[in-house]
């Protein structure tokens, strides 16, 4: 009868209550040939029930000696239950992080190949869709649920129009983040990294610097020194620039504002992705553009056919958008399409304004590259900042104006004349001291394992048939209720309730998008947000059984 002998802990998928033979050893039962597995040392036999209720083991460390398995199956009845394995998904692993042990007859022999009993397990779990890999970490339940369909693509608006929706925004912006609500609709990236203290050690001891370089006024284009590290991050992304192509702003906000104003006047149409960031097209409003919202692919991005003829049609002036890790859709534009979207400026002569404040967080790497590493001809202003990144209460951002660079200093000068310098020399020491790439590199993968659980917490929270993005990057989930739907409505409902999304017709221009919503899936998955999630779903069926 074949076996494994192993020493130490195996690791079960539920606890076992078994007397065996000898303290310490763990014997696995063989469910393809045997109705027993014996005890070569002791002749103890084990019988089939009670084999079957001691193990449901996947994978055992810490091999002593065997003899080859042809195969081995893993017991999956309680994890083909559907509820049973919602419940175990998010915390139960099933294999450990170990490399398992050469095949042969003892682990001494240093010899490497799959072992039989791992494919087997693999086949079994894995070619199920109940177990799945998890790089340096090991197997874990996973729930066999089918993702939910992609947004659909909006179709186009026929002409510019006037932006509104500044109510449904100012409802959002107005609930403090530290009230008892769970805000799943703000843009706030987690800020309780442990890759942060650096920087808060930074703002102290600036605080206490006997020079007290923090209350001084400094050059108007920013501090240099923070400047000079911009460039050097930015290489990442293609751009070849210097300190003196950078002017650091308060936030991305700002520069936003400041590079619309320095090529637009009041009036004007500016092209923008729909749906688009409601804090840019807000901008556009304040300074009395119009907007022509171009639809846009949840996983290309910007429809190049629609923009050139909205080009063709009307006298375009600026092209706005976010070509990677875009909110709230979250998709990373291909590079081939970037470029053909320069070339269409070029042809019109038109400017573009790229916003790219989550490309550091594009869940790939290397980062993908901006729209600007393309531009020789400097008319792209590519805007961003430390607000996603590391944390939105520092207020810095920066833009490269390209040829616009006196228009938009002109424009920083007149709106808020500079920018804090103490915020600006704490992050150019943690820069400095090489703490960034590794905190950026710890929150790509919080927020892709936030993304997974989110979206299937909406699958499992949500009605039928409702669809939600696949961001490539960012913290942030576009989800499409059924047509009809009002999100206005379920917000208002959420809010006597402790929740907070936020609502898809601020991410339009016109009002679309009412029966759509975006979530913020940047926290660690806990149970305060699954909670959260579960209200939202609950509240979507008690609206629709309403309205029914």
């Amino acid at each position: 009868m074949q076996f494994l002998a192993v020493k130490r802990k195996a690791y079960i998928a539920e606890p076992v209550h078994f007397r065996f033979p000898h303290p310490g050893w763990v014997w696995v039962y063989d469910e393809t040939n045997g109705q027993t597995i014996t005890d070569s040392k002791t002749g103890y036999i084990f019988h089939t029930d009670e084999a079957k209720t001691a193990l449901n083991a996947i994978f055992l460390p810490n091999l002593y000696c065997y003899t080859t398995l042809t195969s081995l199956r893993v017991r999956h009845d309680a994890l083909r239950q559907p509820r049973r394995t919602a419940r175990l998904a998010d915390r139960k692993r099933l294999l450990p992080p170990r490399r398992p042990p050469a095949i042969g007859a003892c682990v001494k022999c240093r010899t490497w190949r799959q072992p039989e009993h791992r494919a087997a397990s693999v086949s079994g779990a894995g070619g199920n869709g109940l177990a799945a890999p998890k790089p340096k970490s090991g197997y874990f339940v996973s729930v066999s649920r089918a993702a939910p369909a992609l947004p659909a693509v909006g179709r186009p608006v026929q002409r510019p129009v006037d932006i509104s929706q500044w109510d449904q925004v100012l409802d959002l912006i107005r609930v403090a983040p530290l009230e008892a609500v769970t805000q799943l609709g703000r843009g706030m990236p987690d800020v309780t990294s442990p890759t942060l203290k650096p920087l808060m050690r930074a703002l102290s001891q600036l605080s206490r610097h006997q020079d007290m370089p923090g209350l001084y006024y400094d050059n108007i284009y920013g501090v240099r020194r923070l400047r000079e590290q911009i460039a050097r991050l930015m290489l990442d992304s293609g751009c070849n620039l210097t300190a003196n192509d950078l002017i650091v702003t308060n936030g991305c906000h700002e520069a936003l504002s400041a590079s619309v104003r320095a090529i637009c006047s009041p009036g004007d149409i500016v092209a923008v992705d729909s749906p688009s960031f409601f804090g840019a097209m807000q901008t556009l409003k304040g300074v009395g553009m119009k907007a022509l919202e171009i639809p846009t692919d949840p996983l290309t991005g910007i429809s190049l056919e629609a923009l050139e003829l909205a080009l063709e049609q009307w006298p375009i002036k600026v092209i706005q958008l976010t070509p990677n890790c875009n909110n709230p859709l979250g998709y990373v534009m291909p590079e081939a399409r970037k470029r053909a979207l320069l070339t269409l400026a070029q042809r019109f002569d038109v400017a573009i304004i790229e916003d790219d404040v989550y490309g550091d967080l594009a869940y790939n790497y290397p980062r993908p590259r901006t729209i600007k590493s393309f531009d020789e001809d400097g008319r792209v202003l590519l805007c961003s900042s430390f607000s996603k990144t590391l944390a939105p209460g520092l207020r810095i951002g920066w833009v490269a104006p390209g040829r616009y660079l006196e228009q938009v200093l002109h424009m920083k000068y007149i709106g808020t004349g500079s920018t804090a310098p103490q915020p600006q020399l704490a992050i150019a020491d943690f820069i400095e001291g090489g703490h960034y790439e590794p905190h950026v590199r710890r929150m790509r993968t919080q927020y892709q394992r936030s993304r997974d659980q989110m979206i299937d917490w909406v699958t499992r929270y949500f009605p039928e048939g409702t669809r939600a993005s696949r961001p490539q990057g960012g913290f942030m989930l576009w989800v499409e209720l059924a047509e009809g739907f009002d999100t206005l409505r379920l917000n208002r409902a959420l809010l006597g309730k402790g929740v907070q999304i936020a609502v898809g017709s601020i991410f339009s221009a016109s009002g679309k998008y009412r029966n759509c919503m975006r979530m913020n899936f940047a926290a660690k998955p806990s149970r305060e947000i699954e909670n959260a999630v579960r209200i939202v779903g609950e509240t979507i069926a008690l609206l629709n059984a309403q309205t029914d």
